[in-house]
């Protein structure tokens, strides 16, 4: 299995993933506009997969440009709630409106992943899961939000599954590390296969 890449995401999780599983990553953040790219797929009726799976690979592919001859991995999650994009928050207000929509419904956290090299996807893999996200008052949505680090709180989608997140739901269907921003079982599959 080929067993060394590069992480076009400076998510610590993701990395953390990566390590875990034996896949050995040097991070280079691509530093795309993803708000620019987010609000130009919105205009044009996107949906929250494709917006998702357009990231992973921009993020890849501009990353791998420089690259020569090397696999990129570009990832992104979004929550799709009812077809409504939701991104990561940028404050504590942004996080408890979130917070707020989630309340008491059903909603999906998709995960997109992209394999670079010189510039174009040679691979890439969309997963979906579904959360069902308890019934809070706005009080122990506050109390939970409390609790969480900004370094937490901004790098997983607003709530942190493998943590404190995880008493958010009452319902959980899906792979966890998918949730946490990696597919890493199809990842791996890949990787093993590469010639």
């Amino acid at each position: 299995m080929l067993n060394k890449i590069i992480l076009a995401s400076k998510s610590k999780v993701r990395k953390k993933i990566l390590d875990k599983h034996n896949i050995f990553c040097e991070v280079k953040p691509s530093f795309v506009d993803e708000d620019a790219v987010k609000e130009s797929l919105i205009s044009e009726l996107a949906s929250p997969e494709i917006i998702s799976k357009n990231l992973a690979e921009l993020k890849a592919n501009k990353v791998s440009l420089n690259q020569k001859d090397l696999m990129v991995l570009g990832a992104d999650s979004v929550i799709d709630l009812e077809g409504e994009l939701i991104s990561k928050p940028e404050s504590r207000e942004e996080a408890l409106i979130i917070l707020k929509k989630l309340n008491g419904k059903k909603h999906n956290l998709i995960s997109s992943v992209c394999i670079s090299k010189n510039g174009s996807m040679i691979w890439n893999y969309t997963d979906r899961a579904e959360l069902t996200m308890k019934n809070f008052s706005e009080k122990d949505l506050e109390k939970y939000l409390n609790k969480i680090s900004d370094d937490t709180l901004y790098a997983y989608n607003v709530y942190q599954i493998e943590g404190e997140g995880r008493n958010l739901f009452s319902n959980i269907t899906g792979d966890e590390n998918s949730i946490m921003g990696l597919p890493i079982k199809k990842i791996k599959e890949y990787l093993k296969n590469y010639q």
